[in-house]
């Protein structure tokens, strides 16, 4: 790997400065008496990922004397970020940056404190076509660019290949149907051995509601309808769920009642579930089990591949002028294709940027862990859902009737009713 940083000023010239031109204070604003500017960032990283940030933020502060980047990571993990943000603006006492998941920055970018960043992604280092279509449209709010990208994943099927030969049923290939994958789900089951088929999480949470999207949107549905006052899933998700409602009637399902799916994984792990639905981020702890594991893309209904990203956004805020240039020549630093691909490979994410994915050091780790490149080749397919205001309380909506169908108290078509009538209701309030 290429080592060698150039030391940059702490001014990043016209396009930097135009970028943060909306922030407060003057130019002398969070520079200390050694000319020094200190960046506070929370980040909500635990084990491999925070070793991984705290290492690059130290190379940083070596070779960008002018700026200290402080990564005390705020005191809480990345799922508890949005909250501890909102109330630290509340409060006026907010990061410089914070890791935000893509599916909250609508609501967090509605803040005038919150730097728009248009100029500094389109005509900073990383040129803005080589990051992906998903990273591109996950930190895009009505045209503006809201947040520099952080992490990425997308969503495939990590299979246990010697329940599959034990079972004596094919390994799944790319191209594969639902109907094959139901039934698939219902040849592995087992209940002698405690085996399940496959997986579902069924707290309600994103982790619940975000592997429906792949589903709807190969179905031709969309999360918002063009009239921007109705959900566009109505009759696609209500097909959606009969999938769900097959596994369910097939007692192939294992329903995971834990926040983040974490007793779905276990059992996976453990060797007593045949197929799961996740994302690069579980591959370390899969290859630490020892599990003999395939991966394979999701499957369709109409034959097109078809699948979901879920970008992680650095969300940088107006502290004064200097602190917000400091803040953006970090995220933009973090950016690069070098930085990407040593983060990513400790983070158990995947390359921003096509330009990061082609570089020698990540195909080097790819080839080491099975099943990676699929991850990465699924990008290519890969849509995100729309940065909403609104989209919390679809999500929530849609999270209630999966669980209702996978705990058989409600049929899909009902479930999405009710679905529909809380969703709507959330679209028409002006924001």
């Amino acid at each position: 790997m290429t080592e060698g940083m150039s030391r940059r000023r702490l001014l990043l010239g016209a396009a930097s400065v135009a970028a943060v031109s909306g922030c407060a204070g003057g130019a002398s604003d969070g520079v200390g008496a050694d000319g020094r500017v200190t960046v506070e960032l929370w980040h909500g990283q635990a084990d491999t990922a925070r070793k991984a940030l705290e290492t690059l933020v130290a190379e940083f502060n070596r070779t960008h004397p002018g700026i200290r980047v402080e990564a005390g990571g705020g005191g809480v993990i990345a799922d508890a970020m949005l909250q501890k943000v909102t109330a630290a603006m509340a409060a006026g006492s907010y990061p410089d940056i914070a890791y935000i998941f893509g599916s909250d920055l609508a609501s967090v970018a509605r803040s005038p404190r919150v730097v728009d960043l248009t100029d500094a992604m389109h005509e900073g280092p990383t040129p803005w076509n080589a990051f992906w279509k998903p990273v591109r449209d996950a930190v895009t709010l009505n045209g503006r660019v809201r947040a520099a990208p952080a992490m990425l994943d997308s969503l495939c099927v990590v299979y246990n290949r010697k329940l599959f030969r034990r079972a004596g049923v094919p390994y799944p290939r790319a191209g594969w149907s639902w109907d094959e994958f139901t039934d698939t789900a219902r040849q592995l089951t087992d209940p002698g051995r405690g085996v399940f088929g496959t997986g579902w999480p069924g707290a309600g949470d994103e982790d619940t509601v975000w592997r429906l999207w792949p589903m709807i949107w190969d179905l031709g549905g969309e999360v918002v309808a063009d009239d921007g006052r109705h959900i566009g899933f109505a009759d696609q998700g209500a097909r959606a769920l009969q999938t769900v409602a097959q596994l369910v009637r097939d007692k192939s399902v294992y329903v995971d009642p834990s926040g983040g799916g974490e007793q779905m994984y276990q059992v996976f792990q453990g060797g007593r579930m045949a197929m799961v639905g996740t994302g690069p981020w579980q591959l370390p702890d899969i290859v630490g089990a020892k599990v003999d594991y395939g991966v394979v893309p999701l499957p369709t209904y109409s034959g097109r591949p078809v699948t979901i990203s879920g970008p992680d956004t650095w969300t940088v805020f107006d502290n004064g002028s200097a602190r917000s240039r400091a803040a953006v020549e970090f995220v933009r630093w973090m950016n690069r294709p070098v930085q990407d691909v040593r983060w990513d490979a400790s983070a158990g994410s995947l390359p921003l940027t096509s330009t990061a994915a082609d570089r020698p050091d990540w195909r080097r780790h790819s080839a080491r862990t099975v099943g990676l490149d699929v991850f990465t080749d699924s990008l290519r397919t890969a849509r995100v859902r729309p940065v909403h205001a609104a989209y919390p309380q679809i999500s929530q909506a849609l999270g209630e009737a999966i669980v209702s169908v996978l705990l058989g108290k409600d049929s899909p078509a009902h479930a999405l009713r009710r679905c529909a009538d809380k969703a709507d209701a959330a679209l028409r309030i002006p924001r």
